[in-house]
């Protein structure tokens, strides 16, 4: 785990502040527009359309559901520009009090929370949520019965939503709120997911047969049958690999380069878990 080096060469004060904070509250404006329009975008005609004729554009709204959505909003970092958080930078004294902001809002108040709280127990039950929503929403009866009847895909959306951003805020940084498990357990995070995914995607390439009896398929019509499934692999391979293959080399880059050596982190990660289990909690 540490063969690769740490980067000899230092990063200057110059280049920390060559971004400066106004640019990149922009980049995240951005970011937060982006995931809206996208949301949108997914449950209005014509994709609501699309998506209840071929299977892989299903495939497509679901990733920007569960993955693209989730991500964009977490990175945009909206909350104070919805008024869910205060403007002020978080304060607190040596004794834990918060002393800025005085007044605190939703988000800021989950913050707090966080904060003051291992990210090991949530790191885990996120993951499992996210595991078991992709899975619920994937399964053929579910998404039969929303092709069938499309503004269940609105219900559907929301719950990906819900469910993927709070997976993203245990992945990267999303001010106020910052991820409260290390880095090895967010690599770990993003792979699991990643692969529930990729299994669900990889089953259904290699059926003889679909799994989804909703799409309708004439031969010398359209996209095949075999086409449909193999797109639909496709783009859930692309979608969620483009959205947590650059977390999981971000933390790994990161973790490597970090001046305590990784090795004995990792060490003192198993110290932990003996210590208090694999949950956090001391038994």
């Amino acid at each position: 785990m540490g063969l690769l080096p740490a980067s000899p060469v230092g990063v200057s004060h110059q280049e920390v502040s060559a971004v400066s904070p106004g640019r990149v509250q922009t980049f995240r404006s951005f970011l937060a527009v982006l995931a809206i329009v996208l949301w949108f975008l997914c449950i209005l005609p014509p994709m609501a359309s699309w998506s209840q004729h071929y299977e892989y554009v299903q495939a497509i709204q679901f990733c920007v559901f569960a993955v693209v959505v989730p991500a964009l909003l977490v990175a945009g970092a909206p909350w104070r520009w919805w008024g869910l958080a205060a403007h002020e930078p978080h304060v607190t004294d040596p004794d834990g009090t918060v002393v800025s902001p005085v007044r605190t809002l939703f988000v800021d108040r989950i913050a707090i929370n966080r904060a003051g709280r291992s990210g090991h127990r949530r790191a885990v039950l996120t993951t499992f949520v996210f595991a078991g929503s992709t899975i619920f929403w994937r399964t053929a009866p579910i998404v039969d019965t929303i092709v069938r009847h499309a503004w269940l895909a609105v219900i559907e959306s929301v719950c990906l939503v819900a469910v993927g951003v709070a997976l993203w805020l245990d992945l990267i940084e999303s001010p106020p709120i910052h991820p409260g498990a290390p880095r090895p357990y967010r690599i770990g995070m993003a792979t699991v997911s990643m692969w529930v995914v990729w299994v669900l995607a990889y089953l259904v390439g290699l059926a003889h047969d679909s799994w989804y009896h909703a799409f309708h398929y004439v031969a010398g019509h359209g996209v095949s049958l075999s086409a449909d499934q193999q797109l639909s692999s496709g783009v859930m391979w692309f979608l969620t690999a483009a959205t947590f293959l650059p977390v999981v080399f971000w933390n790994l880059v990161h973790w490597l380069q970090a001046e305590e050596d990784p090795n004995e982190e990792l060490y003192r990660l198993v110290r932990d878990e003996k210590a208090l289990g694999f949950f956090g909690r001391k038994y």
